[in-house]
């Protein structure tokens, strides 16, 4: 019989998670196994520097949002002063993204508040070992695979800002098979399995980084750090094709977009056609306004903006897992696209998330100190009306994230594609007056629109990882998104 399922954005990610599958634990204990193996397997893109979300699906159907995502620092901050952010081009394929990094980049960081946090609320197995695959592939080093060297050539410009960046990550060009240590990386894996959250937040780690950020221009400080907590937060709940969505509520963005959406299609018979989904994409862009934006922290938002929605009746790493006792955990996990700055001894590289212009549409520099930044991240649960968990997903993929998860709910429910042909399936995804497709995803019938064709399937397209249990049959299955190299273990 199977015991679980874990998918993930690299091989061994995944396998760490199964590892605490077959040592008796439950899905959050793979998903916190296999987020810490990510900062080793998949190191730009996530670490103990980024932050995240993960949503839990309890057996009962008590599902919770753990929000450890990145918040805006500056506490105590002269806040005329705007740091000076480093522009720096990144190719994907024909498409250009410029992202801003260096110290004025750093936001606080979530990541050992959040995997502390779900440890003690869920998990089964101690923390020591969770975080034992990790440390071991960290000291004696994982090689870079395909995927993996393709990151890497993308955002070499970033890894190239700082000196030591470059000696830590840089071998140019980079090459498939080239064996990356981070021993610094288990140093503090195996502080945080001991000590728990603490030193990264009030003790010397702490220290040793807002020191460093701080002599290089960011604003990241003591107070900021100390201050940071990780939040447990009631997810969206959305009635679709007679399902019930649970996703990540506000202050993100990406959850209520994504419900927005599923909401105006609901209203018509499915499935929805091309031309209708990028009509239903427009319509959510649309909505992402400066107000919107501004409007993400208060209270009642969630209901005020859904409200009229309802139907009647990234750079980023994801790992979904599911388990035979009806656990589900689904969480995604970003540093952005990184910002350049490691900080010596603590084993961080952190994020970039004040110089992503995904989370700062308005402008950079303008969230005042302490607010949760507005992340398009969304992991997202599928329950049946009986309240029996189906399908658990999320993707990487900056503002492409709620475009990959709307496509495979369909794909699923209006469709009836199995797991794996879902998450494979040609991607389309509307942003700023372009509709940016994969071969076999364009629509026919639009006219007057700007469409910027990729010659094949892109990571620029998100990296969705998906596991699904038959409520029927309880067979589980999963899927990893071969645009982030996903990998699948069944235990």
């Amino acid at each position: 019989m199977t015991r679980g399922v874990v998918a993930a954005g690299h091989p061994l990610t995944a396998e760490a998670g199964a590892s605490a599958l077959r040592a008796g634990g439950n899905a959050v204990d793979a998903a916190l196994a296999a987020i810490c193996a990510s900062f080793v397997c998949e190191p730009l893109l996530t670490g103990l520097g980024a932050g995240g979300y993960l949503l839990v699906g309890t057996p009962g159907g008590d599902d919770m949002l753990l929000d450890f995502f990145v918040e805006a620092p500056g506490r105590g901050a002269d806040r005329p002063r705007r740091p000076q952010l480093v522009p720096v081009s990144v190719v994907f394929g024909d498409v250009v993204q410029v992202f801003h990094v260096g110290a004025a980049s750093v936001g606080t960081y979530g990541c050992p508040a959040g995997i502390c946090a779900a440890h003690v609320r869920f998990a089964s197995l101690p923390l020591a070992e969770l975080v034992a695959p990790a440390v071991r592939m960290a000291r004696e080093g994982v090689a870079l695979n395909a995927q993996q060297t393709y990151i890497f050539e993308l955002l070499s410009p970033i890894i190239a800002t700082s000196p030591e960046a470059r000696a830590l990550y840089a071998e140019t060009p980079p090459r498939e098979g080239q064996v990356l240590r981070l021993p610094e990386v288990a140093d503090s894996l195996e502080r945080l399995a001991a000590e728990g959250a603490a030193p990264f937040y009030t003790g010397e780690v702490a220290a040793a980084v807002c020191d460093w950020v701080g002599e290089r221009g960011g604003m990241l400080s003591p107070t900021d750090l100390a201050a940071y907590q990780a939040v447990p937060r009631e997810p969206i709940d959305i009635s679709y094709r007679g399902l019930r969505v649970r996703t990540n509520p506000p202050p993100s963005a990406g959850g209520i977009l994504i419900a927005a959406v599923l909401a105006e299609l609901d209203r018509e018979p499915a499935p929805p056609t091309r031309e209708r989904l990028v009509a239903a994409m427009i319509d959510a862009q649309r909505a992402r306004t400066a107000a919107f934006m501004d409007s993400l922290h208060l209270r009642g938002f969630q209901e005020e903006f859904l409200g009229a929605r309802r139907s009647v009746g990234g750079n980023t790493t994801h790992i979904s897992a599911i388990d035979e006792d009806g656990w589900t955990c689904t969480t995604t996990v970003s540093n952005g696209s990184c910002s350049g700055i490691v900080v010596p001894g603590t084993g961080l590289h952190l994020n970039n998330m004040l110089g992503e212009a995904d989370l700062n549409p308005s402008g950079f520099h303008l969230h005042p100190p302490g607010r949760r930044l507005p992340s398009m991240m969304a992991p997202t649960l599928v329950r049946r009306a009986n309240g029996a968990a189906e399908l658990a997903l999320g993707s990487a993929g900056s503002n492409r994230i709620r475009s990959a998860i709307l496509q495979v709910i369909s794909n699923v429910v209006d469709r009836g594609m199995g797991l794996a042909e879902a998450v494979q399936a040609p991607r389309l995804h509307w942003e700023d007056g372009v509709l940016y497709v994969e071969p076999g995803a364009e629509p026919t019938n639009l006219d007057g629109i700007v469409i910027a064709r990729f010659t094949e399937p892109n990571v620029f397209f998100g990296g969705c990882q998906a596991v699904r249990r038959d409520p029927d049959s309880g067979h589980m299955v999963g899927a990893g998104d071969p645009r982030r190299g996903g990998a699948v273990i069944a235990v």
